[in-house]
């Protein structure tokens, strides 16, 4: 069954000192386009998560984002060397800016430099930070099944509503070919007047000739081959709905087909009731395609 491209799915974890909260989403788009807020330091970490994400989504703009907190205390606590030079280095920007400008500043203090951002740190080995990366692409794939399960619930929904609409777009194919066989004798009677009034108006007319120009009228008005195809669409677009992977590419380009057979339709319709099933058609035709944009 069909997908669709909007989901939604988070979960949490803990492992040692380290705590985390998954947040996966996604909406439509053209092709897959995946964005990825993972911290940077667990290496392989991004990799990994594209690598499952790529294989389990064919379609749509994907956000995943990890947040990863930890316990104050746990670990022993170092000081960023490199980071630590460049605070001391803004510090003394600024205390010479302040002494030229004549303003004297409070001495700064070690216990306020600790305290500014990352210049005091929690060690993490390389081991930790190994089995944190393993630990969280184990548990990934159970936040994606679920992302998948929305997904394919929204898929469900919107493979009732475009089966509804197939259904109008055959019923409505049904009364065109209908009218359009109430107004077969309707349309030979018309042609026939006009011939006639014709040849009995114009001398040195080739009748041979005439009759060939209206027998193309008459062919260029007839709608069978348009109502033919729209029940093949239907047939088609029923037959893709049914079917597990993507077809929302596949179903886009069908839409594409439905209304050019109602277009085509309407313009031969010459026919008040005619024309205004062509626009019904249109119409129905409209809204699947705009629920087909959903569509993995």
């Amino acid at each position: 069954m069909i997908r669709s491209m909007t989901g939604f799915a988070s979960a949490s974890g803990a492992s040692g000192p380290h705590s985390w909260g998954w947040e996966l989403r996604s909406v439509n788009g053209k092709g897959l386009d995946l964005r990825l807020r993972v911290p940077d330091w667990i290496d392989g970490l991004e990799a990994g998560l594209r690598k499952t994400l790529s294989a389990a989504i064919a379609r749509g703009n994907v956000t995943c984002n990890l947040r990863i907190t930890r316990e104050d205390g746990s670990g022993a606590l170092t000081v960023n060397a490199d980071q630590l030079e460049v605070v001391l280095d803004a510090l003394h920007q600024i205390e010479a800016r302040a002494m030229d400008a004549g303003i004297s500043l409070a001495p700064s203090k070690a216990t306020d430099i600790v305290t500014m951002r990352g210049v005091l740190e929690q060690a993490t080995t390389v081991d930790d930070v190994a089995a944190l990366c393993a630990t969280l692409l184990a548990e990934f794939p159970g936040v994606l099944a679920d992302f998948n399960d929305m997904r394919a619930r929204e898929g469900a929904a919107l493979a009732q509503v475009l089966e509804a609409q197939l259904t109008q777009v055959a019923e409505l194919a049904t009364q065109a070919a209908a009218l359009a066989e109430t107004r077969k004798d309707e349309m030979a009677q018309t042609l026939q007047r006009n011939l006639s009034r014709v040849l009995d108006n114009a001398e040195g007319v080739d009748a041979d000739r005439l009759a060939q120009e209206l027998a193309l009228i008459a062919v260029k008005s007839d709608i069978t081959e348009e109502i033919d195809r729209l029940r093949a669409h239907v047939d088609a677009a029923r037959a893709l709905l049914a079917q597990d992977g993507a077809v929302g590419r596949k179903l886009d380009f069908l839409m594409q087909e439905f209304n050019r057979e109602a277009n085509t339709l309407c313009a031969k319709a010459q026919n008040t009731a005619l024309t205004q099933v062509g626009l019904a058609l249109k119409a129905v035709i409209d809204q699947m395609r705009e629920q087909v944009q959903n569509v993995e």
